[in-house]
Parts: structure tokens; sequence; C-alpha cells
């Protein structure tokens, strides 16, 4: 849930509290590097570089620049309250004609909540999208947003306002064949693109995790139908590629797990 491995958490944990025992004390750093279990001041010397970038005694200066991570904590968030309305279908391929655009994703700033909206925008006012719909003759009818690639691996991924069509591709347009898959496809009623947006992370965070289905390898899919975007009634759905999940067993090795409960008490991690 927190993205980091207890052992590393731990590290930064004690290197925090270091670095203020560093600052706020005359203890020696060997004492300090025993207080939070590092035998060897090579090793804590170490360890703390690697957190904070400067070495124990450095730290000590005034105006040196230090990392601080706080002690992770837990709140009880409520989800569930809301329904969604979904369906699970299996398709056979079928190709898509469109305009394209290479979208940078990254965690941190997850360029594609404005990028997209940004290509929608430009796209509906050049008239593309009156002219990709002339070529739609097949299901899945409606406009189609079509996300394509594995981001996490990648750093981007392909987006593309398109039909689903056999017609040939236009010049400055592009085609992708859409694989057979198995699909979750979710209702979502709002306005465009906030609503669509939230539905996505609801998918992701509360349907998902509980659902026995995980990821498939496929692109994921918005469908728009006619109607008002900009209202609080309009209606569009959601294509989630999806398999049944595998169950494994996973041996835990609980003396380990004991152990660094343990040091995370002994320092009042």
């Amino acid at each position: 849930m927190a993205n980091v491995t207890l052992a590393e958490y731990i590290r930064r944990r004690r290197m925090t509290k270091a670095a203020f025992d560093l600052q706020n004390s005359a203890d020696k750093v060997v004492d300090i590097a025993l207080r939070y279990g590092y035998d060897s001041p090579t090793a804590f010397n170490r360890a703390f570089q690697s957190v904070h970038g400067v070495t124990p005694s450095a730290s000590r200066q005034e105006g040196t620049r230090l990392k601080a991570y706080h002690p992770i904590s837990f709140k009880i968030t409520i989800r569930g309250e809301v329904e969604m309305n979904y369906q699970i279908e299996t398709k056979e391929a079928f190709r898509i004609v469109g305009v394209k655009l290479e979208c940078p994703w990254t965690p941190e700033k997850q360029e594609g909540f404005t990028e997209v909206p940004k290509f929608w925008a430009k796209h509906g006012q050049a008239g593309t999208i009156p002219e990709i719909c002339k070529l739609m003759n097949q299901e899945p009818m409606g406009v189609l947003g079509v996300s394509v690639g594995d981001w996490q691996t990648t750093g981007s991924f392909d987006y593309y306002i398109a039909v689903s069509s056999f017609e040939p591709v236009p010049e400055g347009m592009a085609a992708y064949d859409v694989p057979a898959c198995t699909w979750a496809i979710f209702e979502c009623k709002g306005a465009m693109p906030a609503a669509i947006q939230s539905m996505q992370q609801r998918i992701m965070t509360e349907w998902l995790p509980n659902s026995g289905y995980q990821y498939a390898d496929a692109p994921d899919i918005e469908q728009y139908i006619d109607g008002d975007q900009s209202s609080d009634d309009y209606i569009c759905y959601i294509w989630v590629p999806v398999q049944k999940t595998v169950n494994t067993v996973r041996w835990l090795n609980m003396s380990d797990i004991k152990e660094q409960t343990l040091r995370c008490r002994a320092y009042n991690l």
C-alpha cells in the first residue's frame, strides 16, 4: 500500500531520527550509530548518505539540506456506497480507425488526465471527429477513446480517438487492431471528462481488487454515444480488459516478519 519495502521504510525512519539527534544533541556519531542498530560507523555513514546525500558529521552544519520520512499512518475511507453498473462480455477482435496521440505517463504527473482532454478539444475544434464518424461501419458503435500500451513499463501510451471500421485509413489517421478479449463494461454517468476520470479511479480502487478479475493484456476503451457531454445525465461506457484471477499460495516467513516488527517497536518507528 505504501509502495516501499518494510526494510527500506525502517532504514528511512532510522536515518530520519538519526538526523534529528545529530542536529539536536552533542552525542558522538558512533553513539548515534549504535542507537539505531549500526555496529559499524562505516555502515551507518553509508546508510545515512544514501538517504540524505551528506555525511552524518556534515548534517550538523547549519543550512544543510536533509530529508525526513515520517511514520506511515492509515485512515479509514468510506468507499463502495455508490453503485457501479457493469457487465462482463467477451468480444471478438475488431479494427479501429482514427487519430492517435503519443502520450507520456508518470505516476507523479499523470499526464494523461490533462493531455487526453486537450487532444479531444483540439480535434473537436478542428472538426476531425465528424470526419472520423463517417468511417464507422461495425460494432461497437459510437466514438471510442482507446488507450494502448503498458505505461508502467514504457512510461507512455498511445491514445486513439477512433471508430470501429474496416474502411481504408485516411491520410493523417491511423488504424489499430483491438484483440479479442473479455471486458468488464461499466456505465458512466455525468459530465465529461470529470465523470469518466472519477469512474476509472473507482474501477481501479474499488471494483478490480474485489472482483476476482485482474487486468488482461488489451487496451482500455471509452465508448461515447450521442448526447450532451457537459450534462450531468450524459452516459458513456468504460471497457476494462479482464481475466480471471489466478489463485496462488504465498508462503510467508513468519520469523522474518516477527523480527522486523520487533525492530520497528525497538526503534519507535
